[in-house]
């Protein structure tokens, strides 16, 4: 099965003449619990647009070269086609079955939806054009996020509601281990150097560890309830972790596997974080509050709240630092 990325410039040609600020650098949320789409410009943090998109888009990833943005509709079963720096549609992609999460490989020849509804795990080849299907992996149970072995030879998966991490090997599309790591495992981010795996633990208020060489959890970082979802801070030692319950964000040296500090006084539901190319200012999506925030990472305060609508969830600018330092150790 062959999937062309089929862009509609009819669409794409009425929304430029509609959407304000279409030349700025604009900011994409995804309200999931609207089926909506926020553009918010990045230099006056106001929305500029809002546009329909499919039910329930929860997250959003980049394509390897750069030059388009995928939104994924779980339940309508569809992506949409952004371009990364203003937010105007470029097209649709039918018949992607839930694809809650989503995900390319860190060469950009593998790329991963998860279905968090049906409990599978498609895994595509890429060409840089084509979505080629090599094999729908059943996993029990709820396969939720993922992460990449930076040598591109396995795709790692939280499983909530069993409560494991799952490591799948690309070039075969086979299950190679699963590890229990505790309650309601979300995020995952994968250390440099490919050894630890960093579990975002929802149900418990910590960030386990998994060594990915012994397939064994290592250790637990208390941050606080509900962690949930990381950012790379993209100075070669730290990345941010979100904790949903607690309405804080814990920032943690990825090196020595500590907790540095929290960031306090945020609004409830902290989620999804993304990092102005300034590397100052960090932007994350408040689940439970309808509302974006941007905190500023040198007094670590929250100095800016711009209201969204409902369940916002995935975020993404294209004026953004690396996931990963240039030249991490």
């Amino acid at each position: 099965m062959r999937f062309r990325c089929l862009y509609n410039f009819t669409l794409l040609i009425a929304l430029a003449g509609v959407l304000p600020g279409a030349m700025a650098e604009n900011v994409v949320v995804l309200d999931s619990g609207e089926a909506k789409i926020n553009l918010i410009d990045e230099a006056t943090r106001t929305v500029v647009a809002v546009m329909p998109a499919g039910k329930e888009p929860h997250h959003l990833m980049i394509t390897p070269d750069g030059k388009t943005l995928i939104v994924a509709n779980s339940i309508s079963d569809n992506f949409m086609f952004l371009d990364p720096h203003t937010g105007a549609v470029r097209g649709w992609l039918q018949d992607m079955e839930d694809p809650y999460q989503l995900g390319f490989s860190p060469d950009g020849k593998w790329f991963v939806t998860n279905g968090l509804r049906l409990d599978r795990v498609d895994i595509y080849r890429y060409d840089g054009q084509h979505f080629s299907l090599a094999k729908h992996v059943p996993i029990r149970k709820m396969p939720s996020h993922m992460t990449f072995s930076l040598d591109n030879k396995t795709v790692f998966v939280s499983l909530q509601e069993s409560g494991e991490i799952a490591a799948i090997d690309l070039p075969t599309q086979t299950i190679r281990w699963r590890v229990h790591v505790g309650d309601d495992p979300a995020g995952l981010w994968m250390v440099p150097g490919n050894r630890f795996l960093l579990v975002g633990m929802t149900g418990e208020d910590n960030v386990t560890v998994v060594d990915t060489q012994t397939h064994t959890v290592v250790k637990k970082i208390h941050t606080g309830r509900g962690a949930h979802n990381f950012r790379s801070l993209d100075d070669g030692t730290h990345v941010a972790v979100t904790n949903r319950v607690d309405s804080t964000i814990s920032i943690l040296d990825y090196k020595t596997l500590t907790n540095t500090g929290d960031i306090t006084g945020l609004m409830p539901g902290p989620d999804d974080m993304e990092l102005q190319a300034d590397r100052r200012h960090l932007w994350v999506t408040f689940r439970f509050s309808r509302h974006v925030g941007v905190i500023d990472l040198a007094t670590r305060k929250l100095v800016s709240t711009i209201e969204v609508g409902r369940s916002p969830h995935g975020i993404f600018m294209g004026d953004r630092a690396p996931v990963y330092a240039p030249n991490p150790d």
